[in-house]
């Protein structure tokens, strides 16, 4: 029976192992204000970070998917490990020795599944290293040489090589204590006639790290002309490696990728080592697999999906390269960052690149020039003669449908217009009603459903078109970022903001998607709820929503930091004057509209009383304005 770590010890492997420390291993966190941090959950697909981690209580939290808990808990679920593996990680982390009750403890037969293959890839990688140094190993070194790498950068990188005989790592590694069993499942062995012998044989060796440094595969490349195998080499899929799950060089390009919000995209291991040498230290490629999903949600993590994020795709001038741009492409939506291509004028890739022009032909190939849907809608025009009216419209049916998968309407609007000039179509608004039209048979299609029961509300409708373009939009006003902090202020404070807030009608919010929420809010019981049960609140303001849009908005607000580093009643009081004056403003200037319109010789009734109404107004603006929140 396999031996329970000692309590106390789990303890302490909790009080040791920062949860901050461990979440940023995978995951971009900022300030959230409040001692909190966020960033975009690892356990959902979401545009907006509504996962928060508490450092001083140890704990996570995600208000999108629900998920939460402590340190342990986290890598749990993150890495698909047992409670057990988790803890063993994180002692050997921070230097702790476990203890184990109920009979005691067999490294071989007691630790998880997991952690014994990441340790035996771990070994491994150090006997490959080691072998780069053996003078059968010289092809290797002179392959590394002749494209510019010299011992420094092997040994950055990993860099190793396997011995060509059957079996020196398999029974270098039994010799470790690792089993047969353990050394198929690994993929670092294989079955031959007489027992495991080595995947790997004669070859160059670039070990596979995951986001938290761990080996977990490793990819190899030919060096001799009797080698009958593939080019390139790589682990086949264990349980611990997912090609289509990994990126080479992200555990080195990962904080400055989340420090500078661009991520370099390249095709192979030698380009990765080539732009990091020249400086471009956010460089990273996939293993063997075309650019896909999984990747971007890496990728997203760490770039927060913020305005100014950049992810640059270098591919060879080929067919080949242009064929894995335009996969890219199929892709590109689900990026927030802006994508483009980088592809040298000669063809050539940034390792062939470093070697002929230098490090500063490197930096120059990849800052972004051509974003990627123009190549790509570059690549279909190409295709049709233009000179022709019929070589024009079909190539708008080709590629009208690409620019209708643009999900920002206002991104839309402009590539259509670029596809016109592109197409040569004088009617620029032919073209973009093109566009617009495609564009809501996709939305048809996919799934939105039947038309709601009850009438959309305005506010509903306008929340919808105007979450499309983002909130950042929004901050841009000063009437709407008052409207937004008060907002904060409702979901996350809602002690300081009220009874007051509770009797703010949904008009008052001048921005759509904050109409929305407050809506929400109403629905849910008001703001004062929040006062009793906060975390209970923020699942029924959720809940109230009407459809997913205003529920991110919901989640937005009630995880984004409040503007204020110290906030108490007195700036509460603030934004509620701020909001209540502007809404007065408003209805002054409709009232003084009226009172024109009506003239002098309109009913001295009717009259009267506009004139009663706009000086009970103004009163009410000057006691806002001299007495603050106590007039409200």
């Amino acid at each position: 029976m396999a031996g329970r770590i000692n309590d106390e010890d789990v303890k302490a492997v909790r009080d040791a192992v920062p949860i901050d420390a461990v979440v940023s291993e995978y995951l971009q966190l900022r300030n959230a204000g409040g001692g909190n941090l966020k960033g975009l959950c690892p356990f959902h697909d979401e545009k907006s970070p509504s996962f928060q981690v508490s450092p001083s209580k140890g704990l996570f939290h995600c208000f999108g998917c629900q998920e939460g808990g402590d340190t342990i808990t986290f890598v749990m679920k993150v890495d698909h490990l047992s409670f057990s593996e988790v803890v063993e990680r994180l002692a050997g982390q921070a230097g702790i020795s476990l203890r184990y009750e109920e009979g005691g403890y067999n490294p071989s037969h007691q630790r998880g599944e997991r952690i014994r293959l990441v340790e035996a890839h771990k070994v491994a990688a150090q006997f490959y290293m080691d072998q780069l140094e053996s003078a059968e190993a010289e092809i290797g070194r002179k392959f590394l040489a002749e494209r510019g790498f010299d011992q420094a950068a092997a040994a950055h990188f990993g860099v190793g090589y396997s011995p060509a005989g059957w079996d020196h790592l398999t029974r270098f590694l039994r010799g470790k204590g690792f089993t047969d069993k353990e050394l198929i499942t690994s993929g670092i062995s294989q079955e031959g006639r007489r027992g495991p012998i080595d995947r790997f044989r004669g070859r160059l060796m670039w070990p596979i790290r995951d986001i938290g440094g761990e080996v977990v595969g490793f990819g190899a490349r030919r060096l001799r002309e009797d080698d009958t195998g593939p080019k390139y080499l790589n682990t086949p899929e264990t349980p611990i490696y997912r090609k289509s799950q990994v990126l080479y060089g992200i555990d080195l390009a990962k904080k400055e990728i989340a420090k500078s919000s661009r991520a370099v995209v390249v095709e192979g291991y030698t380009d990765v080592m080539a732009c990091h040498l020249a400086g471009i230290t956010t460089a990273i490629a996939t293993c063997g697999t075309a650019f896909g999903g999984d990747h971007i949600k890496i990728l997203r993590r760490l770039l927060m999906d913020n305005g100014s994020a950049r992810v640059i795709f270098t591919f060879d001038g080929d067919s080949a390269g242009q064929k894995a741009a335009l996969r890219a492409f199929e892709d590109d939506q689900k990026f927030a960052a802006e994508t483009y291509i980088a592809v040298a004028p000669d063809g050539m890739d940034p390792c062939d690149l470093r070697l002929a022009k230098g490090d500063e032909a490197v930096a120059d190939l990849v800052e972004p020039r051509t974003p990627l849907f123009e190549f790509a809608l570059r690549h279909i025009v190409s295709r049709y003669d233009l000179e022709t009216p019929a070589g024009r419209a079909a190539a708008l049916d080709e590629a009208a449908p690409v620019v209708a998968r643009i999900k920002n309407s206002g991104a839309q609007h402009e590539v259509a217009v670029q596809l016109a000039g592109m197409l040569g179509i004088l009617d620029t608004q032919f073209v973009v009603k093109r566009v617009s039209q495609l564009a809501r048979w996709a939305r048809d299609r996919g799934g939105r459903g039947p038309a709601p029961s009850r009438p959309q509300q305005p506010y509903e409708a306008a929340a919808t078109r105007a979450s499309a373009a983002g909130p950042a939009l929004t901050l841009r006003n000063p009437v709407y970022a008052t409207e937004r902090e008060l907002l904060k202020l409702a979901l996350q404070r809602p002690e300081l903001v009220s009874p007051a807030f509770d009797a703010y009608g949904v008009d008052e919010f001048t921005a759509a998607p904050y109409a929305a929420v407050r809506e929400a809010i109403i629905e849910a019981g008001g703001a004062d709820l929040g006062t009793q049960d906060p975390q209970a609140y923020l699942v029924r303001v959720r809940e109230a929503a009407p459809d997913d849009t205003v529920r991110a908005m919901v989640t937005e607000l009630a995880v984004e930091a409040i503007l204020r580093r110290s906030v108490d009643e007195v700036y509460a009081g603030q934004q509620l004057v701020a909001v209540r004056r502007r809404a007065v403003d408003r209805r002054i200037r409709d009232v003084q509209g009226s009172l024109t319109r009506l003239g002098t010789h309109s009913d001295p009734a009717r009259l009267s009383a506009v004139q009663e109404e706009l000086m009970v107004l103004q009163r009410y603006d000057r006691a806002l304005q001299d007495l603050g929140a106590q007039a409200l």
